[in-house]
């Protein structure tokens, strides 16, 4: 967890290749940085599962660095560049990412190294929320929590959506899938169809 609202962020690298995506870097970029540099990676992208602040913090310093592309959802691209889009200015921030370099599409694979990241669009929290499946591994950004949802009260959000999102897109996909969620600890579809009563 870092930075002040404590966003998961996650890095996943091919060990063949070395190629690397860093999934919402929200701030500490350094520290994002020095574990790349010790473990000789080569950043290809960054992706964004949606666009509030908290998990697009670092991404303009990170590419400034790395050169790698920025990834997301079309749907949120307008909250990348505005600080009131991505809830910043609620915070008393000012906080902006440089646009995308590529927008997602659900059922898109990206290639890495030899892994593929599977997106899943999972609108809800934003309109272009998404979840990345990498093998048994799935990154939920603020979709699904460890026994929670994300909010859905916030400008752009959808309770009904939400809920529809994860039983018809996520429940689905084995009850053994890690979770590796945007807030919180890890988890596993199973524990959540047992344990989370938003879903049940």
């Amino acid at each position: 967890m870092i930075g002040s609202m404590l966003a998961n962020c996650y890095i996943i690298a091919d060990e063949e290749t070395k190629e690397a995506a860093i999934i919402d870097p929200s701030a500490e970029e350094e520290e994002i940085l020095r574990i790349v540099k010790d473990n000789d990676l080569k950043v290809i992208y960054i992706i964004n599962t949606h666009g509030h602040m908290d998990h697009i913090g670092a991404n303009a310093k990170i590419k400034e660095r790395t050169g790698a592309e920025i990834l997301i959802h079309e749907e949120d691209r307008n909250l990348l560049g505005s600080p009131v889009k991505n809830l910043a200015i609620f915070w008393g921030k000012m906080t902006k990412s440089p646009p995308a370099d590529r927008f997602l599409k659900d059922g898109e694979i990206i290639p890495l190294g030899n892994l593929k990241i599977k997106v899943i669009h999972t609108p809800g929290h934003t309109r272009g929320s998404i979840c990345l499946l990498v093998d048994d591994r799935l990154f939920t950004g603020d979709t699904l929590l460890r026994n929670s949802i994300g909010r859905a009260d916030l400008p752009g959000a959808s309770s009904r959506m939400l809920i529809q999102s994860i039983r018809e897109r996520l429940l689905s996909l084995g009850d053994e899938i890690k979770i590796y969620p945007g807030h919180e600890e890890e988890t596993t579809i199973g524990q959540e169809k047992r344990n989370n009563p938003f879903i049940q």
